[in-house]
């Protein structure tokens, strides 16, 4: 996407923008490019879905809009200021489980915050205590993590990452490894918590409709290396219930999009199948 693209991002202000990112690895086989020519505009306050196959590069971006690795070449500014290292401007939820099982359920929400508010113990808490609430874990406060199931430890991410109070929410597929049940009552509690909120968040999945359920706009990206295919609206108002999907557009919608992925996904497997045969 150049200047002249679609993207609300151009009408408000941005809270990131990536012009032409490119990622190189060193891989057993050679060089191994995750990103090329990648570039989108995301406004504040939207809820961005980066939608691709599995493998495509998409946690890569994410990871390079946190400040957890630098691109080989390219753009990434956000809120502004180029990404020189890890920041508190954004908050980091990953696909696997990320807490320390040696800490409870409230030490772990509360532990960022040594780092990123002021106050003492007291007051780290009862902050930890509001997000914990928030997320549904009242009850677990003093439970330990090896004491829950994975959508709770999930909820402990995403509380973690919401109590520093970061402007910018990234999520890497982090309903990924849930089974189907929890995963849809995790997005409608992350839909309760961002429909109030003025938050960026930028979600990384390969799930349809899960893009479209949570999603404001809908980062389409190519088989790897990793582009921006298309660019979606998406046209649901808020408040969003797992109703939707039974809505007549949503399934027009997913069958157009289905469609943009599935020959993304055969270019990736017969790239991977080549790989394999060098």
């Amino acid at each position: 996407m150049d200047d002249q693209g679609q993207s609300r991002a151009r009408f408000r202000k941005q809270a990131v923008r990536l012009r032409q990112l490119r990622k190189v690895y060193d891989g057993q086989g050679g060089p191994l490019t995750a990103l090329d020519n990648f570039s989108c505009d995301i406004a504040d306050g939207e809820f961005a879905i980066i939608l691709g196959p599995s493998g495509c590069g998409k946690s890569t971006v994410v990871r390079i809009i946190a400040g957890l690795e630098p691109p080989t070449s390219g753009t990434v500014l956000v809120n502004g200021a180029p990404v020189t290292e890890a920041g508190k401007a954004c908050g980091m939820v990953f696909q696997s489980y990320t807490s320390f099982p040696w800490l409870t359920v409230l030490e772990n929400i509360a532990f960022g915050l040594r780092y990123t508010a002021g106050g003492g113990r007291r007051e780290r808490h009862e902050r930890a205590r509001e997000f914990a609430r928030m997320v549904g874990l009242a009850d677990f406060e003093n439970a330990y993590i090896k004491q829950l199931s994975g959508g709770m430890k999930q909820r402990v991410a995403i509380a973690s990452a919401l109590a520093t109070d970061p402007g910018i929410l990234l999520m890497d597929e982090p309903f990924g490894a849930l089974d189907s049940q929890t995963r849809m009552a995790m997005q409608e509690q992350l839909l309760s918590i961002t429909e109030g909120s003025d938050k960026t968040v930028i979600f990384v999945t390969h799930d349809i409709e899960e893009a479209l359920l949570l999603g404001d706009r809908i980062y389409v990206c190519t088989a790897r290396p990793a582009g921006i295919l298309a660019e979606l609206d998406v046209p649901f108002p808020y408040p969003r219930t797992p109703a939707l999907r039974a809505q007549k557009k949503f399934g027009d919608m997913k069958y157009e999009i289905f469609h943009l992925l599935r020959d993304q996904a055969y270019a990736q497997m017969l790239e991977a199948a080549g790989e394999r045969r060098r």
